[in-house]
């Protein structure tokens, strides 16, 4: 039933999330048939279908870098999609053991009979066959294997440094992303600019990119962290929530509520101030699949940071985008007046928010103030399809009756036989105004669609 309210409050995702469906299987059978990139590409789709669909789009010999530099940094948040594989994040390795992996695996990926046993479900099979990975890693280019090693090693090095340390200040948080995330970004700049299709864009913007995605995946998953079994996750730096609560995990629990949302609204104004940088980049992106494979992430997590602002649900359960406007995004993402049209839609999404109560009000609305102005100086946003904020409910007060009722039911299809036995009666309908009366064939005809619209959905989901 959830699936099928889903549908009818926004009709008009069932078209992209058609389209991504068949993407998905197309994106299947393009796996190559090589044993080593077949389990590479096979453990990206497991990871993260949505990204192994935008991969798809590059061409042949970097889409197998990229995909090889994810699978090899599989312990980084970064990109939506790859941020539970033991280097980091499995909590029962011990430090004496996991520092060194982490110091020296840059040299591992040259050596096919590495491999270390760690994780579980597919993280697990992922260390266990990692001589697959290795084996695709030296058929690479000289230059797209340099970046990867260079980025990795350095990666490795950054995530020890933080294993015996913790995120005590801005500072640490800025570094502590750096190493898992931004680096990210400046391995994929040299392998865009290995390519021979995109100029090396700075350091500096390459480093927002990864930043502004790896903090909203840290401000998104604070529960699903603070509760890791056996030891907590806690990269939200000292220096920020301190402000609110005497310990981290306390701002989970109900009686904290307002200080916790305001914490929340410090940490996602702190990522807001990434957002100019990553406008930068994506408008210097040349080639169409690179723009693509970058803006969507990005539009995701301005996307995200709107769903979670001021919202006690990020410290109660998972706050994240609908599928049907996932697929939207991924579908409409083509040029950068989308990506403006974008940004602009979300950052009015979050401005609505801003309570002016709130401590952090002020620096709030400067920061998004600076993304709207970016957003319309582009003077591109009367192209765009505003795809995000509606300006009316897609459906009226009728609909939501029927949606009650049917709620009650065992089943759609139940329900609409149920109306045909009783044979509702012309006052059942009398207190609708005359704008939403309709008539009974229609009603019936509506709800035996609905039947038929809630298999399919299903099916997509």
């Amino acid at each position: 039933m959830v699936s099928l309210r889903a549908i009818l409050r926004h009709p008009d995702d069932l078209y992209p999330m058609v389209k991504l469906k068949l993407a998905a299987r197309q994106a299947e059978k393009q796996i190559p048939p090589e044993p080593h990139w077949a389990f590479c590409y096979t453990m990206l789709h497991k990871v993260s279908r949505s990204f192994g669909l935008v991969i798809q789009q590059l061409d042949t010999d970097l889409r197998d870098a990229v995909i090889l530099k994810g699978v090899a940094n599989f312990s980084s948040s970064c990109m939506q999609y790859l941020d539970r594989w033991c280097r980091e994040d499995d909590t029962s390795i011990a430090t004496e053991v996991k520092v060194p992996i982490l110091m020296a695996f840059h040299r591992h990926i040259y050596d096919r009979e590495w491999h270390f046993s760690c994780g579980t479900k597919e993280y697990k099979v992922l260390m266990d066959e990692f001589h697959h990975v290795s084996t695709a890693f030296l058929e690479l280019g000289s230059g797209y294997q340099e970046a990867i090693e260079d980025i990795t090693m350095r990666m490795g090095a950054g995530m020890a440094k933080f294993i015996c340390k913790e995120v005590e200040t801005v500072d640490d948080y800025d570094e502590y992303c750096h190493y898992v995330a931004g680096l990210v970004g400046l391995g994929l700049s040299k392998l865009f600019h290995a390519s021979g299709k995109e100029d090396l864009l700075s350091d500096s913007l390459s480093n927002s990119m990864g930043l502004f995605l790896q903090k909203t995946n840290i401000i998104r998953d604070y529960l699903e962290d603070i509760n890791e079994i056996p030891k907590s996750r806690m990269f939200w730096p000292r220096q920020i929530w301190s402000k609110y609560v005497n310990k981290l995990e306390d701002l989970k629990y109900e009686e904290n509520s307002v200080k916790a949302v305001q914490c929340l609204n410090d940490m996602v104004t702190n990522a807001l101030a990434h957002v100019e940088d990553c406008l930068k980049y994506m408008s210097a992106l040349r080639d169409p699949a690179n723009f693509r494979f970058c803006a969507i992430p990005q539009i995701m997590a301005i996307g995200t940071l709107a769903l979670c602002y001021n919202n006690v649900e990020v410290f109660r359960g998972v706050v994240k985008m609908r599928r049907g406007l996932t697929a939207k995004v991924i579908d409409q993402t083509k040029t950068m007046s989308d990506v403006y049209g974008a940004f602009y839609d979300f950052s009015l999404m979050l401005k609505s928010k801003v309570d002016e109560s709130d401590p952090n009000a002020r620096k709030t609305k400067d920061s998004l103030e600076t993304i709207l102005k970016i957003c319309r100086d582009s003077g591109t946003l009367s192209q765009r399809k505003s795809y995000i904020i509606q300006s009316k409910p897609q459906y009226n007060a009728t609909l939501d009756w029927f949606l009650w009722k049917l709620s009650h039911s065992k089943s759609v299809a139940v329900q609409a036989k149920y109306y045909h036995t009783e044979h509702w009666s012309r006052s059942t309908l009398s207190h609708f105004t005359p704008t939403t009366q309709i008539t009974p064939v229609l009603v019936s005809s509506c709800l035996f669609c609905c039947a038929l619209l809630s298999g399919m959905y299903a099916s997509i989901l």
